[in-house]
């Protein structure tokens, strides 16, 4: 079982940054590949980053097209936690993040929203323009 708490949400201008991050409970972190994902009113769950877990600190990250240089996933597992930095804010990026957990093959990336077996509780994020 794992838990996951967010925080670093928050108000930011256009072109702002904010970093994210997500503390996990539970012994075998490392072992868990990680997510973002955003939903904003009125529009499904979105995958917004993915970080595979490793067993040789060689990591994969993935993207999707519309943060592509804009934002970062990481991982420190000494701490049990996964980082989103977001930088060159957009309005569009307002939404509420959530990150999520679960059991995938060394260096394997999950996209799909319905792959993960644990949700944190969302904390929002909004961009003004």
């Amino acid at each position: 079982q794992v838990q996951l708490v967010e925080s670093g949400g928050g108000l930011v201008q256009a072109g702002g940054s904010l970093r994210l991050s997500c503390a996990a409970s539970g012994r075998t972190f490392n072992s868990y590949a990680m997510g973002w994902f955003r939903q904003a009113p009125g529009k499904e769950r979105e995958f917004v980053a993915g970080i595979s877990w490793s067993a040789d600190s060689v990591y994969y990250l993935e993207y999707a097209d519309s943060v592509k240089g804009r934002f970062t996933i990481s991982r420190d597992n000494a701490k049990n936690t996964v980082y989103l930095q977001m930088n060159s804010l957009k309005p569009e990026d307002t939404a509420v993040y959530y990150c999520a957990a679960c059991h995938y093959p060394d260096g394997v990336v999950v996209t799909t929203a319905y792959n993960y077996e644990y949700w944190g509780q969302g904390t929002q994020v909004t961009v003004s323009s």
